[in-house]
């Protein structure tokens, strides 16, 4: 190379430099990915799947291949699975849940196809203290959730995601799963290395990933979850795994990703160029989100300095990558280099096709035959180039792209109310640091009755982080009081909306004794073993309120 740019040697030194830079980029992640370790197991866990886990699917159009999937998630041992779909579609997805396992798996419903209202539908019918998030054809290892779990023995823990691979739809990967499986290699050797680093992730991908149920129940987070806009007026639909992540981050929670064959997944792609429409939708998510991360909120600064370098190296990306080819382009076609125009085009050609294979090696050593679509890897990536900065220019286009009907992040008085700064509930004793509750009451009751699990701690606190919303939009608030280090426990109520409350509980560390005050405004308190501290009461450590 350095004879073929002798002649404009200068021109090159800028180019050189940001080439040194990029492939330096790349042997640290490299070097990262080969330390990372995944979380192992314990032999006596916290947390085990027949108790503590429910699968959350939200679907408008399940296929046959959602029996693959199912069949692989009950290998994992679950407590429920809760398949999330529009009410029209209702009758087809409950015989294909009986199909597979009947009393395992429930069918719910909400009027209009939106993910992150189905996805909130599920989180308010859990009973379980974590929740998984799954593709409808996401397959997974048998011991995927034993991997998942083992990250959740810390407990600061508050998300936890995967690795994954291509799973052809047909019975040989088209070119367009060949470019999805190369692009997820990538990311696994990049969120590895992230996670290795400090810890941080850009993205948790939706596919599968799991959550402490007490976070997301936590109504502040449903509603901004669902009323999350773009420029203050673009409904946003997808991009739920973005916002599920950045929640986790601004709230203090960490996370982790488990990379081993233990927890890896199978998901199938766009097999056709539909797979474009699907990048692009994501590059423009990814935009708005890093946007949000690196400018309005701002906290992974601090808390992960690796993964923000990473979206601030992304946003020049395409300029970088560019920059090469449209120099040698002109100068080669202005007459500017010594030797013959083809020695310059193949002589550069050859040198990006060993540069791309260099950093395919982790994929093609599982698949050799992958190697023949290298080409097309180096043309779909100068197009995605293009594509990047045409998603930039673009971003107030939040459809989903592949999916009719759904793009609509909420109601249409919903969203009209959230364009007008009609402001949203807030409710006070929710979130990471917060310890009490308020003890206001309300003729809002909810109706109905359910079960669910209320508490969340994080290290020496007893936190109050669950919540629920009923479908009437009134919410039963609960807050718990402090407990000393080395307390933890699990707590159950029922509410029968009476002002009825039964509770049982369970305990990590100790026996609690739950005590039950069927009053309207002092709704429950707790006493545990000799290290814990509660009380009963409105002001106290352990009290209730309707909003």
């Amino acid at each position: 190379m350095l004879y073929l740019t002798k002649d404009l040697f200068p021109v090159f030194v800028p180019l050189g430099v940001v080439g040194f830079y990029r492939y330096l980029w790349f042997i640290i992640k490299l070097l990262a990915y080969f330390f990372y370790r995944p979380m192992m197991p314990k032999s006596n866990p916290t947390y085990r799947p027949e108790y503590d886990v429910t699968i959350i699917v939200p679907t408008i159009d399940a296929g046959e291949e959602f029996k693959e999937a199912a069949h692989s998630w009950l290998l994992n041992n679950p407590k429920e699975i809760i398949i999330i779909t529009e009410t029209k579609m209702k009758d087809a997805l409950q015989e294909l849940a009986n199909s597979v396992d009947p009393t395992r798996i429930r069918v719910l419903t909400v009027p209009k196809a939106n993910k992150r209202l189905q996805m909130v539908e599920g989180i308010r019918n859990t009973t379980s203290e974590i929740i998984v998030f799954a593709d409808d054809d996401a397959i997974w290892a048998p011991t995927c959730l034993e991997y998942i779990l083992a990250c959740f023995e810390d407990p600061n823990m508050g998300g936890v995601g995967t690795s994954q691979i291509v799973k052809s739809v047909g019975r040989y990967q088209t070119v367009w799963e060949v470019l999805a499986g190369f692009r997820l290699t990538i990311r696994n050797i990049e969120i590895a290395a992230s996670t290795h680093i400090d810890g941080g992730v850009c993205c948790l991908s939706g596919r599968t990933a799991a959550y402490r149920t007490c976070i997301l129940q936590d109504p502040q987070f449903q509603y901004e979850f669902t009323h999350d806009f773009w420029l203050g007026k673009y409904p946003l639909n997808s991009g739920d795994d973005k916002f599920l992540t950045r929640w986790m981050v601004f709230h203090g929670w960490n996370t982790y990703v488990q990379i081993c064959k233990e927890a890896e997944l199978l998901s199938t792609f766009k097999n056709n160029w539909r797979f474009i429409k699907q990048v692009l939708r994501w590059t423009r998510n990814t935009w708005r989100s890093d946007f949000r991360s690196l400018f309005t909120e701002r906290v992974i600064w601090k808390r992960h300095p690796y993964v923000a370098f990473t979206m601030v190296d992304k946003i020049f990306n395409p300029i970088t990558l560019l920059s090469g080819p449209i120099s040698v382009i002109v100068m080669a076609a202005e007459g500017k280099f010594h030797l013959p125009l083809w020695d310059i085009i193949i002589s550069y050609v050859v040198w990006l096709m060993m540069t791309r294979i260099i950093k395919l090696l982790p994929h093609l050593f599982k698949r050799p035959q992958d190697i023949i679509w290298v080409p097309a890897f180096l043309i779909f990536g100068y197009y995605f180039a293009i594509m990047k900065i045409y998603a930039l220019f673009t971003l107030h286009e939040v459809g989903w792209g592949t999916r009719a009907g759904e793009g609509e992040a909420t109601s249409g008085r919903a969203a009209s109310a959230a364009r007008h700064g009609e402001a949203g509930p807030r409710y006070k004793g929710l979130g990471h640091s917060s310890r009490s509750g308020s003890s206001s009451s309300s003729s809002n009751r909810p109706t109905g009755t359910r079960t669910v699990a209320t508490t969340c701690y994080r290290g020496d606190e007893f936190k109050t982080g669950f919540s629920w919303q009923c479908r009437i939009d009134s919410a039963f608030q609960s807050a718990a009081g402090a407990s000393e280090a080395g307390s933890r426990y699990r707590i159950w109520w029922t509410f029968k909306g009476t002002g009825e409350f039964e509770l049982s509980g369970r305990s990590g560390y100790a026996d609690a004794e739950l005590t039950n005050r069927n009053t309207q405004n002092d709704a429950f308190g707790y006493h545990g073993g000799s290290n814990t501290t509660g009380q009963h009461g409105r002001g106290g450590g352990a009290g209730a309120s309707y909003r």
